[in-house]
């Protein structure tokens, strides 16, 4: 299989390229990024409108990656808590190597096909559940091998892959191929090849948390008041949403604990 991910970057000598070079560079690359989601919007809408039902009766979304794709699913799942004020159990990001693995490598983590539904299964997954693999090359045997052991059970899969035509695709029931070409540096897909994964994650995560009636209007009336700078941001919403003044506002959102309580107590 001819990987894209793993070809020569366009740009040669990049060692004696001076930094308003490097950067600008950079930038011409990430700029296909957004293009390239741009053409997978129907596949990701698939995804998304095969997970909100599953969701809606009580199932859960997962992550599964090694490395820089492990990292951005964790990171895509511990946003939601705190972003919609859902269950921490709702979106799970789960990486090779466990959370160890967050901040340092773990050695040959990526390389268990049996290792990745050992971790699912400490979560008890059932057929309400999906599991989405991140794998840039779309080759990593920990994510290959544990959407097809949820294959094998009936559980719904999709992936994150930057290849086509990688073996992963033969095991997601909704496969998401962004095509964003040779990385800047040879082969270092943490930037566009990651940059295109949290931009599909976004997408995925904020869509079927829409979907689910945990935005109302374009507000974030579930989030969680963990801090003075949420509260404000909060009351403000109250004010929009009900006409109060701040001060009321604030009481009302204190006295309720959401934005959306406090909306529909005083509207």
């Amino acid at each position: 299989m001819n990987k894209i991910t793993e070809t020569d970057s366009i740009y040669r000598h990049l060692d004696k390229m001076t930094t308003s070079e490097i950067l600008t560079n950079m930038n011409k690359e990430d700029q296909k990024v957004a293009l390239a989601v741009e053409k997978q919007i129907p596949a990701i809408g698939k995804l998304v409108d095969s997970i909100v039902p599953k969701m809606a009766e009580g199932g859960r979304l997962f992550y599964i990656g090694a490395g820089t794709s492990g990292r951005l699913g964790v990171l895509d799942a511990s946003e939601c808590p705190p972003t919609f004020g859902v269950p921490f159990d709702w979106v799970v990001g789960i990486i090779a190597g466990g959370d160890t693995a967050i901040r340092k490598s773990v050695e040959d983590a990526e390389d268990d096909l049996e290792q990745a539904i050992r971790d699912l299964d400490e979560f008890q997954i059932t057929e309400l559940d999906t599991v989405v693999g991140i794998a840039a090359s779309g080759t990593t045997p920990y994510v290959i091998g544990g959407l097809r052991a949820c294959q094998e059970r009936g559980i719904a899969t999709g992936c994150i892959v930057c290849n086509p035509g990688a073996p992963i695709i033969n095991h997601a029931d909704f496969p998401i191929v962004i095509q964003v070409g040779p990385e800047f540096v040879t082969g270092s897909t943490r930037m566009k090849s990651g940059t295109a994964q949290k931009l599909a994650l976004n997408m995925i995560s904020t869509s079927v948390m829409i979907k689910l009636g945990r935005v109302v209007d374009n507000k974030m009336v579930d989030m969680q008041l963990s801090n003075s700078k949420l509260i404000d941001r909060g009351t403000k919403m109250v004010m929009k949403l009900t006409g109060l003044g701040y001060e009321a506002a604030n009481k009302a959102l204190m006295e309720h604990g959401s934005v959306r309580a406090a909306a529909e107590k005083h509207s």
